[in-house]
């Protein structure tokens, strides 16, 4: 019998183009719910470049007006175990970060009943026997992994590890895909010089500002996406409810005002925030996430008001320390945060807030302990010998330095006993063993940018029309980094097939 493939499908067409090549190693039934705008959704119904048993249009299936059933949507909960509101109140469409519409809360439910019984109705169906899919930004996609995980559907999620350029395949964002204990790990000699060496050469940072950097393209593409769009029917404002409200006039008034405080914002940042690091023996580094992303609203999504996260650092803190906190510098992809926020920080006591261009590593070596919500800080801070602190679940919270809040009143009790932790280098070169191990070579970010240059104006643009001539030219350009991508993928198929189903 064949294996039955499903894929889910972006804006992002990494997948798209490893099936491509998947479908030359493998005989499967191949399968794809597609999350696209109406421009490239032509390209899918057309294209021949893989053939698809059958494909669903996700906003196809959503609706306007239609009365939620709470009957249904409480049954789904206690059927799956999956928390919807979890999901649904931390979807920057629906709430906080969306101008241009404000969701009512049956809004909001009846579009989560209809993708639920989307995708009972597309796992009844065709009982996929895998679901191929990179990590999920949005909770849609996150609730459709959850529902796979939740009925014994096999996984295969794509995302970076926590160091740069390497990415690894797993049932879940940032989790290893053979769970070990840490005294099972290949012991390593490894010094804090030689694993900071070994970090920089994988340079997360690096790597996500080269991509920020791209963001946007030339001014050329700019101008060619303004055009696209001003000529463009805009349809999919009223079929597609990621773009409810959005007038070409309301987004033309948006990106000027983005633009606006993006300046206005920097400006503050630069004359206000501190550049050059207090000298202090007894400080405690906060690394702030960037708002409206995954790593809060789906990995940490009870800790999402840094702004209180912080608070309940200081009120934790030994009297004798101070709390350093430091704006992420790629916090200017989302065009920082409001002026009012920054004072708002700057006003708590006990607390100094720095640039975002502050020498992180020099925050590291004088620090005596790193709290982060989520992210790689904690995990860079054990490297050079700093334990740490964290709010939500990592790949890297098996090294003992490390350690979760379970219980924010414990908070205080754990800071001081993190405070009296030593890091031990070989145990954090063990973890590296392991992360080598279960990591293979793929700049995902870079090929993004690289797909955004050639087909998205430089990402200024995704509901663009999509060439098939010009993706297969794309395919054969990329062809021997995709092979190695795919290729990764058909082991972890295979392992599934061999460890997986002989145990069922």
């Amino acid at each position: 019998m064949k294996d039955k493939i499903l894929y889910w499908f972006g804006a992002d067409f990494t997948h798209f183009c490893s099936s491509y090549y998947l479908q030359k190693s493998t005989d499967a039934e191949l399968y794809a719910i597609i999350d696209i705008t109406n421009k490239p959704k032509s390209f899918f119904e057309n294209q021949t470049l893989v053939k698809f048993n059958k494909i669903w249009f996700f906003h196809d299936h959503i609706k306007k007006n239609t009365k939620p059933d709470l009957d249904y949507l409480a049954d789904f909960e206690k059927k799956y175990n999956i928390d919807l509101l979890k999901l649904a109140i931390n979807e920057r469409m629906f709430y906080r970060f969306f101008d241009f519409h404000n969701f009512s809360t049956d809004e909001i439910l009846s579009i989560v009943e209809q993708e639920c019984r989307l995708f009972e109705k597309v796992i009844d169906e065709i009982k996929p026997d895998f679901l191929i899919t990179k990590e999920a930004s949005r909770h849609h996609h996150q609730l459709f992994c959850d529902l796979c995980n939740s009925i014994g559907i096999k996984v295969i999620m794509m995302s970076q590890a926590k160091i740069g350029y390497k990415c690894m395949l797993s049932k879940e964002s940032h989790k290893f895909p053979f769970p070990e204990s840490f005294n099972s790990l290949q012991t390593s000699n490894f010094t804090f010089e030689e694993i900071q060496k070994y970090l920089k050469s994988f340079n997360v940072s690096k790597q996500l500002k080269s991509y920020l950097d791209r963001e946007g393209g030339s001014l050329k593409e700019f101008i060619k996406s303004v055009f696209e769009y001003l000529i463009s029917d805009n349809s999919h404002s009223q079929t597609q409810y990621y773009y409810y409200g959005r007038t070409k006039i309301s987004v033309l008034k948006s990106f000027i005002k983005s633009n606006l405080h993006r300046r206005q914002r920097k400006s503050f940042i630069d004359n206000n925030l501190l550049k050059k690091i207090p000298k202090r023996s007894s400080y405690v580094y906060f690394p702030m996430a960037v708002d409206m992303e995954r790593n809060l609203l789906i990995t940490a999504p009870y800790y999402t008001n840094q702004i209180e996260t912080i608070r309940h650092i200081v009120k934790s803190l030994p009297v004798n320390y101070e709390l350093y906190v430091k704006e992420n510098p790629n916090a200017a992809s989302r065009d920082w945060r409001s002026i009012d926020e920054y004072k708002e920080i700057m006003k708590i006591p006990n607390v100094k807030l720095i640039h975002p261009s502050a020498n992180v590593e020099k925050i590291y070596q004088n620090s005596s302990l790193v709290i982060a919500i989520a992210g790689s800080s904690a995990f860079e801070a054990a490297a050079y010998g700093k334990p740490s602190i964290i709010f939500s679940d990592q790949i890297y919270d098996i090294l003992p330095s490390i350690f979760k809040v379970k219980n924010l009143e414990d908070l205080p009790e754990l800071i001081r006993k993190a405070l009296q932790t030593k890091v031990i280098s070989s145990d954090v070169g063990r973890y590296l063993n392991l992360l080598k191990k279960n990591t293979f070579d793929f700049d995902i970010l870079g090929f993004s940018a690289t797909f955004k240059d050639k087909f998205y104006h430089g990402g200024n643009l995704l509901d663009v029309s999509i060439s098939e001539e010009k993706l297969k030219d794309f395919l054969m350009e990329q062809k021997d980094a995709l092979e190695k991508f795919t290729l990764e993928h058909i082991k972890r198929i295979n392992w599934y097939k061999e460890n997986v189903q002989n145990k069922n």
